[in-house]
C-alpha cells in the first residue's frame, strides 16, 4: 500500500497503489506491511519550474550521455517491462529532471491553449503527460524497496522536496485549475460516459483536496509544507530500516538459541558472520511489535530481550529517533488540514474514503474493541494457566504473564487443546509449490488463468521468478514478478507493485510484482510457515485486482481505489488458501510428495479463532492509535518528549492497554501511518468487512467455481476506480455490507470461545 489518494496518477507519478501491503486481516493471519518510502515520496510528484531543474538536469545528464537512459524512452521489452539489467543508480537523477521539466512543459501549454477546455485537451492531456517522470518514479521507489542501497537513500532526501515542489506547481496551478473547473461545472452536458465524468470529477475532487482553491498566500505556505512532509517522510523511512538493522538481536551461544530450528539457526550464523561477527548468531527484526522466535525461544531472558529491542526501535535515543519527527510530522499535517478547511487530518483524509468521517471509523472500531480486548483477556488467563502448571511441574516460582512470554505460551496452549503444533505444517509447503500449485491453480480454477515461468526477462535480483499470464483463450493478460526472500536492502512486510498499468488510453497491459520476506534457509528447500502461505494467497489478490484492470484511463487502473478499500479484494483472495480442493493440490511433503493428511487439515481449520483476542487487539490497538494521532488539533499535539507518553495516553482512553498484548506497531515505527495510511490503518477491518460478506456469497454460490470468478472479476476487479467503491461492493454482492460475518469470524459474535 504508498496509499497516498487524492492526487492524479499522472501527477503523483506512482501506480495507483504503487504498494499495495498486507497486514492483519484475516483471524488466521498477519501481518505486513510497512508502508514506506514511496508514501513519503512516489505520492509527492511534484516540481517547481523548468528553470529550477536546468543547473541540475545540466550536471546530472553529463554523467549520463555515455550511454542512452532507458527512462528516456518506452522499454522495447514484451508489455514494456522494465529493463532492469540497462538500469543504473546514476540514471535515475537526469531521468527525474528530464522528466519533471517535460510534464511542466506539457502542463504549461495545456493552461496556456487559448481553446476552451475540453475533455481532450486538458483531462486526457494531463491523463498522458509525465511519462518519463511515471517510468523513473515507478521503477525508483519499486526498487528503492527491494534493492535500496546509500546512492537511493541519497536520490531519495535529494528528491523528496523537488518532487513535492513539482505536484504543487501542477496541483496549484489557478490557470489550469480554472479549465479542470469550467469541465466540472459542464460535465453532465459534454456527452460523456460515465468514466468520462468520473475522471473529470475525480481531477477537481484531487486539485481542491492539494489546495486549488487557497489563496496565493496559503498557497505558497501550503508549498513550503508540503516540501517538510517529504524531506521528514524520507527521514523516517530511512530511520526505520536503520534501527531494524541496527536493533538486531546478537546471540553468544547456540544453547541460547534451544527451540528454533536447525535451520533458524544456522541462518541466525549465516546473518551473524555477514555482520563480521564470526561464532556469535544474530536475530534479524521484522517491522512489527510482535518478532516469530517469540514462539519457539525456550530461554525467556533472551525472549525478553527481543521483545525489548522490538518495542524500543525509533525511540532509543540516537541517531535513528524517530519521535521528533512523529511530532514535527503530526503538527504540519494539522496545520495543513486546517487550511484545506478540515478540523483533524482524520477528517480530511476521511472525506474521500468510503468511511468519510471519523466518528464512522470511530464507532466501527469501537464496536470491537471491547469484545476482542474480553477474549484476549481469556486468552490471558488460559496462558497464565499453563505457566503455572510448567512452573509448578519443574519445582520453580510462577512468574506473571508478559508481552515476551505470550506467543510462546500460545504454541504450548495451541498443542495441549489442539495436539497440533504449526510447525507440523511446514513440509507441506514448499514455497514455489505453494505459488504454482496453489496461488496459481486457484487463480486458473477460478478465473481460468494459466501460467509460464520464464527466464530471458531481466530481474534486478536473481531470487525473482518472472511469469507470463494468459486468459483462457490464450490472450495476455499481464507479466506478474514473485520477490518471495527477505534480504537486508528490501524492507520489511508483505506488498504488491504495478511497474506498467493497464489503460485503454495508453494500450498498455499490466506488469505487476508480489513481495514477500521469507527466509532463505542456508540449504534445502524454503518450508512456510501457515502465515506465509496465507500471505502469498492475500497478495496475489491484489495482483490480481492489478492484472484484471479493464478501464480507459490510467487514473482509475487496477488498484487506484480509496484505501479502506483496496485490501478488500486480497483479503477475498485468502479464502482458497485453505480451500480442499486447493490446499491438496499443493499442500504436499516437500520429500514424498504425499498429500497432507486430513487430521492435520481438520486441525488448522479447527484453531481458525483461537489466539483472536491476541490478534485483533493488537491490531486494532495499533489502529486506534492511528486515529487518536490524527483526530488531534494542531494545539494538543505533543513534542518529541511527549511522544511515547501520549501513546500510552491513547492506548488507556482507547481500552485497548492490555499490557501483554502491545500495538502491532508502535508509533516510531509505525511506517503505515507516516506514510500512505495516515489516518487510514483501519482500512484493513474496514476491508474486511466487505470481505466476509463476499467470502459469505462466494460459499453460498458453489464456491471455487469459474462462474463466481468471472462475476468477481466482470463487476468489481476490472473496474479499478472508475466506480464508486460501495458501489462495485453492491454490483457483486446484490446487498448492502453487514458486519455479522466479521464478527463471527474473529470470534466476537460471542458464539466462540
Amino acid at each position: 500500500m504508498a496509499l497516498v489518494m487524492g492526487v492524479p496518477q499522472r501527477l503523483w507519478v506512482g501506480s495507483g497503489f504503487p504498494h499495495v501491503e498486507r497486514t492483519l486481516m484475516k483471524p488466521t493471519l498477519s501481518l505486513a506491511m510497512t508502508i514506506a518510502l514511496t508514501s513519503s515520496m512516489a505520492a509527492y510528484a511534484d516540481t517547481a519550474a523548468d528553470k529550477q531543474h536546468a543547473g541540475t538536469h545540466a550536471s546530472h545528464a553529463a554523467a549520463a550521455d555515455v550511454r542512452a537512459n532507458p527512462f528516456f524512452a518506452e522499454s522495447t521489452l514484451p508489455l514494456h517491462y522494465p529493463a532492469f539489467d540497462r538500469i543504473r543508480d546514476s540514471d535515475y537523477a537526469p531521468a527525474f529532471d528530464r522528466g519533471m521539466a517535460e510534464q511542466l512543459r506539457e502542463v504549461a501549454v495545456i493552461s496556456a491553449n487559448p481553446a476552451a477546455p475540453t475533455f481532450d485537451n486538458t483531462i486526457i492531456a494531463l491523463e498522458k503527460s509525465g511519462d518519463v517522470l511515471q517510468r523513473t518514479s515507478t521503477v525508483f521507489f519499486s526498487l528503492s524497496g527491494v534493492e535500496n542501497n546509500d546512492a537511493l537513500k541519497a536520490l531519495q532526501a535529494e528528491y523528496a522536496p523537488k518532487l513535492s515542489a513539482h505536484r504543487d506547481a501542477i496541483t496549484l496551478d489557478p490557470v489550469l485549475f480554472a479549465r479542470i473547473q469550467k469541465l466540472y461545472d459542464t460535465r453532465e452536458s459534454l456527452g460523456l460516459d460515465a468514466q468520462g465524468v468520473r475522471l473529470i470529477e475525480r481531477y477537481h475532487t484531487d486539485f481542491v483536496r492539494a489546495g486549488a482553491k487557497l489563496s496565493d498566500a496559503d498557497k505558497a505556505h501550503l508549498k513550503q509544507i508540503n516540501g517538510e512532509l517529504a524531506k521528514l517522510g524520507t527521514r523516517f523511512t530511512q530511520n526505520v530500516l536503520a534501527e531494524v538493522n541496527d536493533s538486531a538481536l546478537v546471540v553468544d551461544s547456540r544453547a541460547e538459541l534451544a527451540g528454533l530450528t536447525d535451520a533458524q539457526i544456522d541462518a541466525a550464523a549465516a546473518a551473524a558472520k555477514a555482520k563480521g561477527l564470526d561464532g556469535k548468531y544474530v536475530i534479524a527484526l521484522l517491522n512489527t511489535t510482535g518478532q516469530p522466535p517469540l514462539a519457539q525461544l525456550e530461554n525467556r531472558a533472551l525472549r525478553e530481550r527481543l521483545y525489548k529491542a522490538s518495542i524500543t526501535r525509533g525511540s532509543r535515543g540516537n541517531a535513528y529517533d524517530n519521535t521528533a519527527i512523529v511530532s514535527q510530522v503530526m503538527k504540519l499535517r494539522a496545520e495543513k488540514a486546517g487550511m484545506l478547511g478540515y478540523p483533524t487530518w482524520a477528517a480530511y483524509v476521511l472525506a474521500d474514503q468510503t468511511a468519510k468521517t471519523p466518528e464512522a471509523v470511530n464507532a466501527m472500531l469501537g464496536k470491537l474493541a471491547p469484545p476482542a480486548v474480553a477474549n484476549a483477556r481469556r486468552e490471558g488467563v488460559a496462558l497464565q494457566a499453563m505457566i503455572d502448571r510448567e512452573q509448578a511441574a519443574k519445582g520453580q516460582p510462577t512468574f506473571a504473564l508478559q508481552p515476551w512470554d505470550w506467543a510462546y505460551y500460545t504454541e504450548k496452549v495451541r498443542a495441549d487443546k489442539y495436539n497440533f503444533d504449526e510447525s507440523q505444517l511446514k513440509p507441506y509447503f514448499e514455497m514455489k509449490n505453494v505459488l504454482e500449485n496453489g496461488v496459481f491453480y486457484a487463480a486458473g480454477q477460478l478465473y481460468g488463468l494459466k501460467f509460464k515461468q520464464r527466464t530471458d526477462l531481466p530481474v534486478y535480483n536473481p531470487d525473482v521468478l518472472v511469469y507470463d499470464v494468459y486468459n483462457e483463450d490464450g490472450s495476455q493478460l499481464a507479466i506478474f514478478l514473485a520477490d518471495m526472500y527477505a534480504r537486508p536492502s528490501k524492507r520489511g512486510g508483505a506488498w504488491m507493485n504495478s511497474y506498467v498499468d493497464q489503460s485503454a488510453l495508453t494500450g498498455n497491459l499490466p506488469v505487476v510484482a508480489n513481495h514477500l520476506n521469507i527466509t532463505r534457509p542456508t540449504s534445502g528447500p524454503t518450508l512456510l510457515t501457515w502465515d506465509e502461505v496465507t500471505t502469498a494467497f492475500h497478495e496475489f489478490g491484489h495482483a490480481l485486482h492489478g492484472m484484471f484492470s479493464n478501464v480507459k484511463y490510467p487514473r482509475f487502473s487496477g488498484t487506484s481505489v480509496p484505501r479502506d478499500f483496496v485490501e478488500f479484494p486480497s483479503q477475498v483472495n485468502e479464502m482458497w488458501a485453505d480451500w480442499p480442493s486447493v490446499l491438496a493440490n499443493y499442500a504436499k511433503h516437500y520429500q514424498t510428495g504425499a498429500p497432507m493428511p486430513k487430521a492435520l487439515l481438520d486441525k488448522v481449520l479447527a484453531t481458525s479463532k483461537f489466539n483472536q483476542g491476541f490478534a485483533t487487539t493488537e491490531y486494532l490497538g495499533a489502529a486506534m492509535l492511528d486515529q487518536s494521532w490524527h483526530q488531534l488539533g494542531a494545539d494538543k499535539i505533543p513534542d518529541a518528549g511527549g511522544v511515547m507518553a501520549f501513546e500510552a495516553a491513547a492506548l488507556k482512553a482507547n481500552g485497548t492497554d492490555y499490557a501483554p498484548v502491545p500495538p502491532r506497531y508502535r508509533t516510531p515505527y509505525f511506517s503505515h501511518i507516516m506514510g500512505g495510511y495516515a489516518a487510514g490503518y483501519y482500512a484493513y477491518i474496514w476491508s474486511e468487512v466487505l470481505d466476509a460478506n463476499t467470502v459469505e456469497w462466494i460459499k453460498s454460490h458453489g464456491g471455487l467455481t469459474r462462474a463466481n470468478g468471472d462475476r468477481f472479476r466482470q463487476t468489481l476487479l476490472s473496474q479499478g476506480g472508475s466506480k464508486d467503491a460501495l458501489q462495485l461492493f453492491r454490483d457483486f454482492a446484490g446487498h448492502e455490507p453487514r458486519i455479522e460475518p466479521l464478527l463471527e469470524r474473529r470470534g466476537l459474535d460471542g458464539a466462540a470461545e
